[in-house]
């Protein structure tokens, strides 16, 4: 087990009533922490409430309770992370191909090698040239079926290691070959240069920071992503289901717990998924 139990008591039914939860339900991710901090917090609370000292969320084998995320958020970025308890771990694969929505806030004239604010300048241009009216017809060519090529700062993997702790080692890595990904909607929401304001709605293996990139590009100049939120997640949104780090209890999880349906393939403690939609799992520096 991860920790002591405690006698039997209410204590013990809440462990009982913890291990008894299969589904899925949506937590609010803060800038700061990874992905997996989260999740790890997560746990930890839940074990904490339901009787469990000293509870070691981290420790993989004999767990009190299984649980996974579904689709990385970047410890830069915030927003709906999807969670999946008992064997909804097992349902967690359909969120790594869903749908899914960000607003993201761009900078123009600067690119960084993260192609996010973590990481270092690395070119400077101008962008007084750009207008609204240029924006808006490049974002055209960015929405449909497009051809992306995956950040280097990213959770993908050579050789069984991350990118992006490739990089961090001083290893050389080449760019992973353009691939197929889906924009559904891609709407300029704000215009005060050198910020935008971009809302996106895409499918799954999708990173706003290379399409950020991409447009910075397209218009002359570069750019990179300075905020990032994830709004919706599947079916679980921002707004009405991710639940903030002072409800993360066993009694409101249960009130917005989705019950399991399906029979995906089971994933051990949850996937831990290759790659980011959005930005990656590892940034080369601390958030600022």
């Amino acid at each position: 087990m991860a920790g002591n139990i405690s006698s039997a008591g209410p204590r013990s039914v809440s462990l009982a009533k913890l291990q008894s939860l299969n589904g899925l339900f949506a937590v609010y991710k803060k800038q700061g922490p990874t992905s997996a901090d989260v999740l790890n917090n997560l746990k930890e609370a839940l074990l904490k409430e339901a009787g469990v000292k000293n509870p070691n969320p981290r420790k993989r084998k004999k767990q009190d309770v299984k649980m996974g995320h579904g689709g990385t958020l970047d410890s830069a970025a915030s927003g709906v992370l999807v969670v999946g308890v008992g064997t909804g771990t097992k349902m967690l694969s359909t969120m790594l191909t869903g749908s899914k929505k960000y607003i993201a806030v761009g900078e123009l004239g600067k690119a960084t090698d993260t192609l996010d604010a973590t990481g270092s300048v690395v070119l400077e241009k101008d962008f007084e040239h750009i207008t609204r009216v240029d924006f808006e017809e490049k974002l055209k060519t960015f929405t449909g079926d497009i051809m992306q090529v995956p950040p280097l700062y990213s959770a993908l993997k050579k050789d069984g290691q991350r990118l992006s702790v490739l990089l961090k080692k001083g290893h050389k890595v080449e760019a992973k070959p353009a691939r197929a990904v889906t924009v559904y909607n891609l709407i300029l929401q704000d215009f005060k240069p050198p910020l935008f304001t971009l809302d996106i709605e895409c499918g799954g293996g999708f990173y706003v920071r290379s399409l950020v990139d991409d447009l910075g590009k397209a218009l002359s100049s570069c750019a990179h992503v300075k905020e990032l939120s994830r709004t919706k997640q599947g079916q679980f949104t921002l707004e009405d289901h991710a639940l903030r780090e002072d409800h993360w209890t066993l009694e409101h999880i249960l009130r917005s717990l989705q019950p399991c349906s399906g029979s995906e393939q089971h994933a051990e403690d949850g996937p831990n998924p290759p790659e980011a939609d959005g930005i990656s799992t590892h940034s080369p520096k601390a958030p600022k």
